[in-house]
């Protein structure tokens, strides 16, 4: 019987964005392991807290969303879930939170090893478990936390009001590192990092919006799947010149692959969908395949975009940080994403009824359906949760997402496509 031939992995070109940004993602783990190595401080910093202070004072950051995504797409999210509900834990709060809280029992897990903490950095702008999240860390490894409090705006826009209360904030926050890591703050630095002293501020995120924006064109020039891959450079490096080097190399790929009838998509593109949601970590390459197989390329989605923070001036920066996803009202966030659906031609939106994200989740069933409305398109959902697999059934998700493609290849038949 002959042997198995098994396919040799194509080298990645060093100067393909892919590569870039694996390597600034991969390189933000190593950084802090090194840091803690020389005795610096590490912080473990929540995705939405402002990291131009962080990167301003030279502080090695650890972004416990990002290793809890990352563990749960490698298979482990059941198990530290398990360790964390073994400690007490509810299995009804955020998964992301209990595969930190095991870790910081654990203080080990082969799927993706971190640096422990010193201090923690929390922004109340994601949810409210975040800061009950961080308060647990705070009290278990016995160290300081220092909140950012950004509250729900209730109001469509950000009120003067509330910038000076998050800017009070911000210098309150840079003063308790100081004190805590010893490490001073620079203004000149805060520019260099922010972009306020050059022409182009804000790189790194100007490039991330330009290149998911690259999905108005038809077909898509890439697969939806790999923003998710992508974003998490704009997390943890959003302000660092590397990341910008490499949204802005991504950028142009995007554009070369419109030029040249090319995408990352493989296959025809059929239909194309917003997918509204975190993305569902322990089944990444599950709900691709069941989408791609169909021919349907999630062009869009908010949690992408999302982390694009765009501003020239300091308070534009406050006032971005106020504008995130999670706390904004349900006018705003709708109509943010009527805009991405009716820029980037969707025809379906596909949402993720996430178990761990009661806030996220909550308002989806009233806002897809005015989003549906809105853009006059089809919505379907599918239970599932970003990090503990127990909460996805792929039956389910296959069932639905045959659904919307039925009602869009439908549409497209009484309209003539």
């Amino acid at each position: 019987m002959a042997e198995e031939v098994k396919k040799v992995p194509k080298p990645v070109d060093p100067n393909s964005a892919k590569y870039k940004l694996g390597k600034i993602a991969a390189d933000a783990y190593v950084d802090a392991i090194e840091a803690k190595k020389r005795g610096e401080k590490v912080a473990w910093v929540s995705s939405n807290f402002p990291v131009e202070i962080p990167e301003t004072m030279g502080i090695a950051t650890v972004y416990p969303e990002n290793q809890a995504a990352g563990i749960a797409a490698r298979g482990a999210g059941t198990r530290m879930c398990e360790v964390a509900e073994s400690e007490g834990y509810s299995n009804d709060i955020c998964a992301y939170a209990r595969v930190s809280l095991a870790y910081a029992k654990l203080k080990s897990c082969p799927e993706q090893d971190v640096a422990m903490p010193d201090v923690l950095l929390c922004c109340s702008n994601i949810c409210s478990c975040m800061i009950k999240w961080y308060e647990n860390l705070a009290r278990e490894l016995n160290i300081p936390m220092i909140l950012l409090d950004i509250p729900f705006n209730p109001d469509y826009e950000v009120s003067d009001v509330e910038v000076a209360y998050v800017t009070g904030q911000f210098w309150d926050a840079v003063k308790q590192l100081e004190e805590i890591t010893g490490k001073k703050w620079s203004d000149e630095k805060f520019k260099e990092v922010t972009g306020f002293s050059c022409r182009s501020p804000s790189r790194p995120s100007r490039a991330w919006l330009a290149a998911t924006g690259c999905a108005r064109y038809v077909p898509s020039p890439f697969n939806g799947f790999d923003l998710l891959n992508h974003m998490a450079v704009m997390v943890t490096a959003r302000g660092k010149s590397t990341a910008a080097d490499a949204m802005e190399t991504l950028l142009k790929e995007y554009e070369d692959n419109h030029k040249n009838g090319t995408s990352t998509f493989r296959g025809e593109e059929k239909y194309r969908i917003m997918f509204e949601g975190i993305a569902c970590w322990p089944y990444l390459r599950a709900t691709s395949t069941g989408l791609k197989s169909r021919g349907i390329n999630m062009v869009t989605t908010i949690y992408a975009d999302a982390f694009g923070f765009d501003y020239n001036t300091f308070d534009e920066m406050i006032r971005a940080y106020c504008k995130v996803p999670n706390a904004i009202n349900l006018e705003m966030s709708r109509d943010k994403r009527i805009k991405l659906c009716k820029d980037n031609h969707v025809e379906g939106m596909l949402v993720h009824t996430n178990r761990s994200c009661k806030l996220w989740s909550g308002f989806m069933y009233e806002m897809s359906r005015q989003i549906g409305k809105a853009c006059d398109i089809p919505v379907v959902s599918f239970d599932g949760d970003q990090a503990d697999p127990r909460n996805f059934s792929e039956a389910q998700y296959d069932t639905r997402v045959q659904g919307l493609t039925e009602i869009m290849e439908a549409n497209k038949a009484a309209k003539g496509v």
